[in-house]
């Protein structure tokens, strides 16, 4: 059955998977060699039927009486043995493979442009870098298997069909061609909807995350049940899908009943005939009979296996498609690795976009001396936050050049260019775990005494010695147990610990109470101290001090000067200054 749908595609992606098999091939290889036994003994107990029919109940011999059936379950105790082994050594492999394939697909992930993940839900990337793993390396191994067992139970029941009636094995066998094309038509049909189902089941897994995530705001806002139509329409979609899988696929495995049925009807017909003429035998006839059931017997399921099989090669198509991909942000073979920042950074007639063709930057250009402070500011979507992300290259511009200390940052490698910067954003992400743990993801070789030193800076060291367990206190997923100023200055003390030269502070209290900004505000002030800072600000208030004020507006510097400057100049700053602080403008 298998060698009728897939070789050609199993023999394809066996070669595509083979570096994840290698390292276990002798497991594998004798895992999948068990099988052919397991299908060879099919053939061992239908030949039995002969001598016994003949012997037995047409010559009355009673020793074979008693000797066939301990034969009989003699075969089958050891294909029983066989399978179970060939089971368990499968498993062992698929599950070898299935992480092999997952850790390479992480390793990919990892690879992967911050746009990238802009593009792609997180149901899309759970379903195609984990799901796709499992589904593909187990329906390997199985179809390999089945492919195999299938194959040799096919040779032997076709050698016990020909030994026992030529003339009737030229009928089962030639039924077999008509189970081609229906199948055929079968696999056209199942794509499509296989593809769209897979989008489903990945929308479905978005939408469990965003509950999970957003649990308070939907709460809050009363969402829910907007959620539960979400749901429905999602739900009944994958309905619709399933149906039209059966629709598409389930009448194939009816019409192999037929097809079968007709092919039996013509072999009892003809070995009547055969029986009766003296050509054949009774058991001649019914060793035949019994092969031809252990033969047609898997084609009756053939659409539900067919549906498995193209599930597990279409899942390593979608797998080769991920390992493909290559990211637009790479190293240059002659990448240098940044040491230090001796002198400045440069923006250079800077242009960017986020989607071809519409520019979000517009000639930027900016000179930050080392230990100054640049702070950025101006209307919503005008454009900063992209600034502050091209610089450690989460996203590459299009034109123009950005320099630290003359060296362009596409002539220096990402993780030296990257060691060299701190960024603590308005929402920063906590991992699960200790606050040791978070702390140490600035820089895992800190001492003890250095995340103590780094929690002090961040105004948190004196609510660290408050908690339970201190240091190893659990902070739950994204650090759900602290509040939103613990959280910022823990991302703080994390920035401290990694000790960058340079500091990106994104917009770092404008999410905070004003008790909680003036704690983390002290904390950010410390950061600061003797490093050459970039900080989007909201609140004017925080950035008066800034060695230079940038204010960008739709995506191009408006002005530019220090706070009393640009005050005088009653342009935009002064604008966005008069309207924080109308009372005492007034």
């Amino acid at each position: 059955m298998t060698k009728l749908i897939s070789s050609n595609l199993l023999i394809k992606n066996f070669r595509r998977m083979w570096p994840y098999i290698k390292p276990y091939w002798f497991r594998a290889a004798l895992g999948v060699a068990l099988t052919v036994p397991v299908g060879a003994l099919d053939g061992a107990v239908a030949m039995f039927l002969k001598p016994f029919m003949d012997k037995v109940m047409v010559d009355k011999q009673p020793h074979f009486s008693a000797l066939i059936p301990f034969l009989i379950v003699g075969f089958t105790v050891v294909q029983g043995i066989l399978i179970y082994s060939s089971n368990y050594l499968n498993t062992w492999v698929a599950n070898k493979i299935t992480i092999g394939v997952k850790r390479k697909l992480y390793e990919k992930l990892l690879s992967m442009d911050t746009s990238y993940f802009d593009k792609n839900n997180s149901g899309t990337i759970l379903m195609r870098y984990s799901n796709d793993a499992e589904t593909a390396s187990t329906g390997l191994i199985d179809n390999t298997k089945q492919f195999l067992s299938k194959t040799f139970s096919s040779i032997s029941l076709v050698c016990v069909l020909l030994y026992n009636s030529w003339q009737l094995a030229l009928i089962a066998i030639g039924v077999l061609v008509f189970f081609i094309y229906p199948m055929a038509q079968v696999r056209r049909k199942m794509k499509e909807i296989m593809e769209r189902t897979v989008g489903n089941l990945s929308y479905t897994m978005t939408i469990y995350n965003e509950t999970f995530a957003g649990n308070k705001t939907i709460r809050s806002f009363t969402l829910e049940e907007e959620f539960k139509k979400r749901f429905k329409e999602v739900t009944d979609l994958r309905f619709s899908l399933a149906m039209k899988m059966v629709k598409g696929t389930n009448w194939l495995s009816p019409l192999m009943h037929i097809i079968m049925s007709i092919g039996i009807a013509l072999v009892i017909g003809c070995g009547s005939y055969l029986i009766v003429s003296g050509r054949i035998s009774s058991g001649n006839f019914v060793a035949f009979i019994a092969a031809l059931m252990m033969l047609y017997t898997p084609l009756k399921s053939v659409g539900n296996n067919y549906i498995n099989i193209q599930n597990s090669f279409l899942a390593i198509d979608r797998i080769f498609d991920i390992l493909d991909l290559e990211p637009t942000i790479k190293d240059l073979s002659t990448a240098k690795d940044l040491q230090e920042v001796k002198k400045s950074i440069s923006f250079e007639h800077v242009h960017f976009g986020y989607v071809p063709g519409r520019e979000v930057l517009h000639d930027i250009n900016l000179e930050i001396p080392v230990g100054s402070t640049l702070a950025l500011v101006g209307n919503s979507g005008g454009g900063k936050t992209t600034i502050s992300a091209l610089l450690p290259r989460l996203y590459d511009i299009q034109k123009g050049s950005i320099k630290i200390d003359g060296s362009d940052i596409k002539d220096i490698s990402q993780s030296s260019l990257r060691r060299q910067i701190a960024m603590v954003f308005q929402d920063n992400f906590l991992f699960s775990g200790t606050v040791k743990e978070n702390i140490l993801l600035g820089n895992g070789q800190a001492s003890e005494e250095t995340i103590w030193k780094a929690l002090k800076s961040a105004c948190l060291d004196e609510f660290v010695k408050g908690l339970p367990r201190k240091l190893d206190t659990e902070i739950g997923e994204r650090g759900i147990l602290l509040s939103g100023g613990q959280k910022q200055r823990l991302a703080i003390a994390r920035a401290f610990v990694k000790n960058a030269p340079i500091v990106i502070l994104d917009e770092a209290t404008s999410a905070l109470d004003n008790k909680s900004e003036r704690v983390v505000q002290e904390a950010l002030d410390n950061l600061m101290k003797n490093r050459t800072v970039i900080v989007i600000a909201h609140r004017l208030s925080t950035i008066q001090n800034a060695d230079k004020i940038v204010v960008i507006n739709d995506g191009k510097i408006a002005e530019q000067g220090t706070h009393e400057e640009l005050l005088q100049q009653k342009g935009a700053y002064y604008a966005l200054y008069a309207m924080q602080f109308k009372n005492k403008a007034a």
